[in-house]
């Protein structure tokens, strides 16, 4: 028998202790056999046999809402002050207020001014309440028992004002933290609704065609989807009618529209910008770039990083050894001193302070604000831990082609000694060339086209392999090759030998043309360094990376001049892909954490090995985003600063969080020792520490 998986998107889940208690919940169903619950993301993974009833009905205590994941969470956006629990929270402070007021009028403890307390306490805390005093039946001790129980004693021994305030900023820190948490979560939901649910195809019967709109999930691969200007393209697939321009930017993070005209690939959530096109579906919905960018980015934040792993070992004994602090606080001075009723009091605020919500929350808001910003500026992470790995990063490897480089040779100089017409012999080598396999026939290709040269028809095209070719063009034999045959057919000129030394020690590769009896000229072809290039290898170097490295199979001339330009530490030349391996591998010993980024292809061994693994040009790549840990949808080396940044402060604010949660909470309990501690400070200091790690946390949201 074949078990059951289904995912399914939730809403309502803000907190992460109503997360695990949702989670004992639903594996507590008989029919469940295994529950994985991503907190970060919303979303959840079960295998069994359930209905969406019984999983709401174990998320029930906390008002979660459950959809199947391929179906869109039609969610309507409330404002923040129309949200019951909002709303409850400001009744609860009116009844405050006019408690206090009524204790100027009457004396304190008068049973008007305690009945307004009592109200308040039960407007804006009865859900806690019920919550809290189920979990006491079942000995969970999470935030909403803890403050119950202090709530309760409060009550018992009179401090009816400090039980109703204590009622209001638990129901305010509570309605910052769901708020925080969904604005954390909004970079998925964008990503979730980049793609359109529908989409118009051409469909042929009878003899004719027609046109008509379909959900996405029903769109095959082969249909023609037909896109007009201004709408978003709901599928991945390859243009046959139409040129138009593109906005990648959803996909890709790169802002400027890029050009598509037949035989281009698009991508399901980008924009088509100008004119018509028709779309041949290579990929149904579930397999499209964008739909792999959200699976990624959510089993990212559902991965955990050794800091997160800390904070939850560190909750599960915090809050019984809170627990445990407070008995000591309320018996052992009362015991002393005879004081019951102010030591009582004391214990119930070393309860209140002492919840672990800021700490159990310092991580993940911290985490998923910060892949959240990398996925919508066109950069994959993969996980928590490689988040956190990226920061310790001490020396970066470099794929040369493709990478620093543009991976497009470009023909850089054409030299020649008596006839100073260029456009003549690059027109006779293209049409040699024309018929060519060899990467640098492109460029010479490229090079007259963009000059418009009328490149002539070439018969008796013949390949020497490993040497060059030759055709006859207008009734001439031209030969283009390697300057060793060529100078087996027809001699080079002293002038034209120098010319050759001299792009030859550039880097450049050098191919000669010639007829039967003479050269007709050289040249010169390179591999263009991309422009930013330069920039980001001394950002590297301002940014604490002590070593980069060049990593190519490419010769040591042209693999040096390169390094030089870019001033990279270290090159390693002529490297087969398992040389690059073992480059990896010594570089590991010497810096212990190396990041390599190449192209996510040809370098697999080396980004596979690496400590972080960073491919190049992820936007269509299947082996981009499944090599490596971390992707460059926009194939931007830019990227690789801005992600590095991102990912130092991304840990300097979980510690920054983790430091304020427990600093906050240690200092507010050095209050018991002058008997200084309130039920009101200590409540203050819980909510102070939500808020402030909530708030440093989505100052990630700014770097870019």
């Amino acid at each position: 028998m074949v078990t059951k998986t289904e995912q399914y998107r939730l809403e309502n889940l803000s907190c992460a202790n109503c997360a695990a208690k949702f989670e004992r919940n639903l594996r507590g169903i008989d029919s469940v056999e295994d529950v994985l619950l991503n907190f970060g993301a919303a979303k959840l993974t079960v295998t069994g046999e359930v209905t969406i009833d019984q999983l709401e009905a174990a998320g029930a205590f906390d008002g979660i809402k459950v959809v199947r994941a391929n179906e869109r969470l039609m969610v309507e956006t409330i404002p923040f002050y129309k949200r019951r629990e909002n709303k409850l929270a400001a009744f609860s402070l009116l009844f405050v207020l006019v408690g206090i007021l009524c204790s100027y009028i009457f004396q304190e403890g008068h049973i008007i001014v305690n009945s307004l307390y009592a109200v308040a306490i039960v407007v804006g805390g009865y859900a806690t309440f019920l919550t809290g005093i189920k979990n006491l039946f079942h000995l969970e001790f999470d935030m909403k028992t803890l403050i119950t129980i202090a709530i309760i004693g409060a009550a018992i021994i009179g401090e009816w004002q400090e039980a109703a305030i204590v009622v209001f900023l638990f129901a305010v820190s509570e309605a910052l933290e769901a708020y925080s948490m969904n604005k954390a979560r909004q970079s998925i939901s964008q990503l979730i609704d980049l793609a359109p649910d529908t989409a118009t195809i051409r469909q042929a019967h009878d003899g004719h065609s027609d046109e008509r709109e379909v959900p996405t999930d029903m769109i095959q691969v082969g249909d023609i989807l037909i896109v007009k200007p201004g709408q978003k393209i709901a599928m991945d697939g390859v243009v046959v009618t139409g040129t138009s321009t593109v906005n990648q930017a959803a996909i890709t993070g790169e802002p400027i529209p890029i050009a598509k005209q037949i035989g281009d690939a698009v991508f399901a959530g980008t924009i088509n910008e100008a004119g018509a096109l028709e779309v041949k579906v290579t990929k149904r919905v579930e397999d499209t770039t964008i739909a792999k960018i959200i699976h990624l980015v959510e089993e990212a934040q559902a991965e955990k990083a050794p800091s997160q792993k800390f904070v939850d070992r560190f909750a599960k004994y915090y809050t019984p050894a809170i627990i445990v602090v407070a008995l000591l606080v309320t018996i052992v001075p009362s015991i002393i001193t005879g004081d019951w009723l102010h030591w009582v009091y004391q214990g119930l605020a070393v309860l209140v302070v002492g919840c672990p919500c800021a700490l159990v929350i310092s991580t993940p808001v911290a985490i998923v604000t910060a892949i959240g910003n990398a996925a919508r500026n066109g950069v994959l992470i993969k996980g928590e831990v490689y988040l956190e790995e990226l920061a310790r990063i001490k020396a970066v490897a470099f794929d040369k082609t493709g990478t620093l480089t543009k991976g497009q040779p470009e023909v850089m100089a054409i030299e020649m000694e008596d006839d100073k017409n260029t456009d003549i012999l690059l027109a006779k080598v293209a049409a040699v060339e024309k018929k060519s396999q060899h990467p640098l026939a492109r460029a010479i290709l490229a090079k007259a086209f963009d000059k418009k040269i009328l490149i002539p028809d070439a018969v008796d095209f013949q390949s020497v392999t490993g040497k060059g070719a030759y055709a006859s063009v207008n009734g001439e034999v031209i030969y283009v090759g390697s300057v060793k045959w060529i100078q087996s057919i027809v001699p080079i000129s002293k002038y034209l030998l120098q010319k050759v030394e001299q792009h030859a020690s550039s880097g450049h590769s050098v191919i000669v043309a010639a007829n039967e009896k003479r050269i007709l000229g050289v040249l010169s072809i390179a591999d263009q360094l991309r422009p930013e290039s330069k920039e980001v290898i001394a950002a590297l170097h301002e940014n604490d990376i002590q070593h980069t490295v060049m990593l190519t199979g490419d010769e040591s001339l042209t693999a040096e001049k390169i390094a030089g330009q870019l001033q990279i530490d270290d090159v390693r030349a002529n490297l087969l892909p398992q040389s690059k391996l073992q480059a990896m591998k010594d570089l590991q010993q010497q810096y212990h954490f190396v990041a390599m980024v190449g192209d996510g292809v040809n370098d697999a061994p080396a980004l596979a090995s690496a400590n972080i693994g960073i491919a190049m040009g992820g936007a269509g790549t299947d082996a981009a985003l499944e090599t490596a840990q971390i992707v460059f949808m926009a194939d931007d080396l830019t990227k690789l600063p801005y992600t590095m940044k991102l990912s130092k402060k991304a840990m300097k604010i979980i510690k920054q969080n983790i430091t304020f949660a427990l600093g906050l909470k240690l200092l507010a309990l050095l209050l018991i020792i002058p008997g200084w501690l309130t039920l009101w400070i200590a409540i203050f200091a819980d909510m102070g520490a939500t808020l402030l790690v909530i708030l440093n946390a989505l100052r990630l949201l700014k770097i870019n």
